[in-house]
C-alpha cells in the first residue's frame, strides 16, 4: 500500500516539472483541491528543488499516518536519516503547536514504523519566511537517535541536511527497503475511534505481529458470528475478553462503523454505560469531523457534527430508556455491541434505579437480563457483542459478567454463546457459572475472542501482568516481570514527592504526548497536596484540549478518577496512591474517609471495587508512569506516615526505582 501521494528518487524528483509532480499530488488527493494548498505544494517543490541538487536518496511527499488521521508533508531519505519536514508556508514564527505537531509526526515513525525504529530521524520545522537562526542539532533526552525538533527557513534547509548528515551515525537507509517497512501503530482510543470513522480498516491502525491475536482476527469472528446468526435465523451472544488496554473497545468501534448504514439490516449500535469516554468520543469525532469537512470545502456546524456522530456511538441507559418506552417493539438494531458490559447493573442496582428514577415499581430484572430481552424481541435474528474486561468492576452495583451468563441461563436458553476458553480466568468471575453450562449445545468456544496482549503500553506488553501481580501481593512474579518491563523500555519510577513526579511528567513527554495525575476516587486526603477529587472537572478538556488550556491535563492541576479514565489512556500517567488502599503485613487494608477518620471496608463487593480501581489507575500509561506515595504528616492523624510507608516499602521490595 503506497503511504503519500507522491514519491521518487531526489534525481528523478529533480529532472521532473513542477506541474507534473503537482498533477500527481492532485490525482493523490482526497480533498476538494483549494488553490491554497496547489500554492502551497509548488512552494514546497520550488524549496526542495533548490536544496536537494547535491543529495541523493529518496523523496515522499503526503506520507500518511493513518493512527493520528494526517499527512507528513514530506519524508526524505539521505544517508543514514530520515529527515520529517513540516512546512509553514508564508510564516516567520516557529509555534509551540508546530514544533509539537513534526515532532509527534516523528515520533509516530520511531515508534511504529518497522523500517524507521533504528534510524536517526529528524524533524524539521520550515517557517519559510523566518529570519536566519542558527539551527541547534541535538538529540531528545531519551537518546533513542530521534532529535529534538529543528527549526529553519527555506533558505536554511540545505544548511540543516548538511549539519544533520555530519552529526549523524549509522549505515545509509536503502529508501526501497524503507518502504517495505511494516507500520504497526497502537494508537490511543480516540485516534482509533476518529481514523475508523474516517474510512480506515482496524488492519491500518492495529499491530499485525505474532506476539498477539490480531484485532483484524478478533474482529473477523465477531463478524462471522453476525453474519451466522442472521443466516442460521438465530440469537447469539459473544464475549470479547481481554487484557487492559487490548483493544476490545476497537473491536467494537470497528464492528458499528462497519455496519453504520441504518437501511442495512446488519446496522449496529456501539453502546456504553461509561459517561465520560462517551462524552469524550463525540467530542472528538465531532471536532474531528468538522475539520475534515472544512479541508473539503463544506462548511458544518458543531452541533450538527455532534448528532451525526450520536448515531454511531451512544449512551447504553440512554438505549435502554428508548427501549422501555414500547416495552415489546424491537429496536432498530439487530446488532448492538456493549461496551465494558462487566460494569452493567445488577438486579438490586437496577430496580433501584427504575423505581426511584423511571417510576417502574415492578422492574425486576437486572441491566443485563432487560437488554438481553430488548433483543430477543426480534422475530428472526440477533446478536450482542459484549466487551469485557477482567477485574474492572469499579462501583456499586457493578454485576460483572456472572449477571450475563447468569441470566441467559434463566431465561433464554435458546441463545448460542460465543466464549474465549480464557473467560474462566478468575479476573472475570466467571468460572462457577460457565462450568453450569459447558455440557449445552449451544456453547461455542472461539479463542480469537480473547486479547492477551495490551495494545496500550506498546513499549511493553508485561505492564498489565506486572500490574496484576502487584494488586495480588506477589511480589517475586512481579520483581521479575518489572525487570522484563523496564527492559523493555517501559519506566516506572516512584517517589514521596509530587513535585519530583510533575518534573518526571514533563522531561518524559515529547510532541503532543498528553500526561496528566491520575487517583482514586477514595483518595481523599490528597488535598494538602492539591488534589482534590471532589473537586468538579471536565474530562472532555482534560483528554482533548491542548497546553494552552489550563483545564487540559498537561497543567497537572485538575485530577482524573478511575470513573474518568476508565476505557480511555495517557501517554505519561503520575498515580498518586492515597491511604485509602494501603500495604500492611497482613495484605491490602481497604479504607474510605468519612466526615474526619478513615474507616474499614468490610464488604467483599466494595474491597474489590477499591482494588479495581487502583488496577484501572496503573494501567492508563501507554509509555511509562510515575508512582507517587506520599510521606504522610505526623501532626495530621489522618494522613500518618504509618499509612504510606509500608506501601512506598512494598513496591521498593519489588524493584521500583526511586526518584
Amino acid at each position: 500500500m503506497k503511504r503519500e501521494y507522491y514519491s521518487d528518487s531526489i534525481a528523478n524528483f529533480l529532472n521532473t516539472k513542477p506541474d507534473e509532480i503537482l498533477g500527481k499530488l492532485a490525482r493523490n488527493n482526497d480533498f476538494a483541491l483549494e488553490q491554497t494548498q496547489r500554492d502551497a505544494w509548488l512552494e514546497q517543490i520550488y524549496i526542495l528543488k533548490n536544496t536537494l541538487p547535491e543529495f541523493k536518496g529518496s523523496v515522499y511527499f503526503e506520507y500518511s499516518i493513518p493512527r493520528m488521521g494526517k499527512r507528513i508533508d514530506t519524508v526524505i531519505i539521505i544517508g543514514p536519516v530520515v529527515f520529517v519536514l513540516e512546512f509553514k508556508i508564508g510564516e516567520k514564527d516557529f509555534t509551540t503547536h508546530a514544533l509539537d505537531q513534526v515532532c509527534d509526526y516523528a515520533l509516530d515513525l520511531k515508534n511504529f514504523h518497522e523500517s524507521s525504529h533504528q534510524q536517526v530521524i529528524a524533524p524539521v520545522l520550515i517557517a519559510t519566511k523566518a529570519k536566519n537562526i542558527i539551527p541547534i542539532i541535538a538529540v531528545t533526552p531519551q537518546n533513542d537517535k530521534l532529535l529534538v525538533p529543528i527549526e529553519s527557513n527555506a533558505e536554511l534547509l540545505k544548511q540543516v541536511i548538511n549539519d544533520v548528515l555530519s552529526f549523524a551515525e549509522g549505515s545509509d537507509i536503502d529508501p526501497k527497503e524503507w518502504e517495505l517497512g511494516r507500520y504497526c501503530p497502537t494508537p490511543t482510543i480516540i485516534e482509533a475511534a476518529m481514523a475508523l470513522y474516517n474510512g480506515h480498516s482496524v488492519a491500518d491502525i492495529s499491530r499485525s505481529d505474532a506476539n498477539a491475536i490480531n484485532l483484524s482476527q478478533t474482529s473477523e469472528a465477531v463478524s462471522q458470528i453476525i453474519n451466522s446468526s442472521k443466516e442460521g435465523h438465530k440469537k447469539s451472544i459473544c464475549f470479547v475478553t481481554g487484557v487492559p488496554g487490548a483493544g476490545k473497545t476497537l473491536v467494537g468501534l470497528n464492528i458499528a462503523n462497519k455496519h453504520s448504514d441504518e437501511s442495512n439490516d446488519l446496522y449496529s449500535v456501539f453502546l456504553s454505560g461509561n459517561g465520560p469516554l462517551v462524552t469524550i468520543l463525540r467530542e472528538a469525532l465531532a471536532r474531528d469531523k468538522v475539520q475534515h469537512e472544512k479541508k473539503r470545502g463544506v462548511k458544518i456546524k458543531k452541533g450538527e457534527a455532534v448528532s451525526i456522530v450520536k448515531k454511531f456511538i451512544q449512551n447504553v441507559h440512554h438505549f435502554r430508556d428508548e427501549c422501555l418506552v414500547d416495552k415489546k417493539r424491537p429496536p432498530i438494531e439487530h446488532v448492538v455491541l456493549f461496551d465494558e458490559a462487566q460494569r452493567a447493573w445488577n438486579l438490586e442496582q437496577t430496580s433501584n434505579f427504575m423505581r426511584r428514577k423511571k417510576n417502574e415499581p415492578n422492574f425486576n430484572q437486572s441491566e443485563p437480563e432487560f437488554l438481553i430481552s430488548c433483543l430477543d424481541r426480534h422475530s428472526d435474528w440477533a446478536v450482542i457483542v459484549c466487551l469485557v474486561g477482567g477485574g474492572q468492576e469499579i462501583n456499586t452495583g457493578e454485576a460483572g459478567i456472572s449477571e450475563w451468563i447468569d441470566s441467559l441461563n434463566r431465561s433464554f436458553p435458546d441463545w448460542h454463546i460465543y466464549i474465549s476458553s480464557r473467560l474462566t480466568d478468575s479476573e472475570y468471575g466467571a468460572g462457577r457459572i460457565l462450568k453450569e453450562i459447558k455440557s449445552s449445545a449451544n456453547v461455542v468456544k472461539k479463542d480469537e475472542l480473547h486479547l492477551s496482549v495490551s495494545m496500550r503500553s506498546f513499549r511493553s506488553e508485561e505492564v498489565s501482568l506486572l500490574v496484576k501481580q502487584l494488586l495480588d501481593l506477589q511480589v517475586k512474579e512481579a520483581s521479575n516481570t518489572l525487570a522484563k518491563v523496564v527492559k523493555n523500555k517501559y519506566p516506572i519510577v516512584i517517589t514521596r514527592d509530587l513535585s519530583k513526579a510533575k518534573r518526571w511528567l514533563k522531561d518524559q513527554a515529547r510532541g503532543s504526548e498528553r500526561y496528566g495525575i491520575v487517583v482514586s476516587s477514595q483518595a481523599e486526603r490528597l488535598k494538602p497536596h492539591a488534589i482534590d477529587v471532589k473537586s468538579p472537572m471536565d474530562p472532555v478538556h482534560w483528554f482533548l484540549d491542548g497546553k494552552e488550556d489550563v483545564r487540559s491535563s498537561y497543567y497537572l492541576e485538575d485530577v482524573a478518577t478511575e470513573f474518568h479514565v476508565q476505557g480511555l489512556e495517557l501517554d505519561w500517567a503520575c498515580v498518586t496512591w492515597d491511604a485509602d488502599f494501603r500495604h500492611t503485613k497482613n495484605g491490602w487494608e481497604h479504607r474510605s474517609f468519612v466526615g474526619s477518620k478513615w474507616n474499614y471496608i468490610r464488604k467483599i463487593e466494595r474491597q474489590n471495587y477499591l482494588k479495581n480501581a487502583y488496577r484501572v489507575l496503573l494501567t492508563r500509561a501507554r509509555q511509562g508512569m510515575v508512582i507517587v506515595v506520599p510521606e504522610g504528616d505526623l501532626e495530621d492523624p489522618t494522613r500518618n506516615p504509618d499509612f504510606y510507608n509500608p506501601t512506598f516499602e512494598y513496591l521498593q521490595e519489588i524493584g521500583f526505582k526511586s526518584i
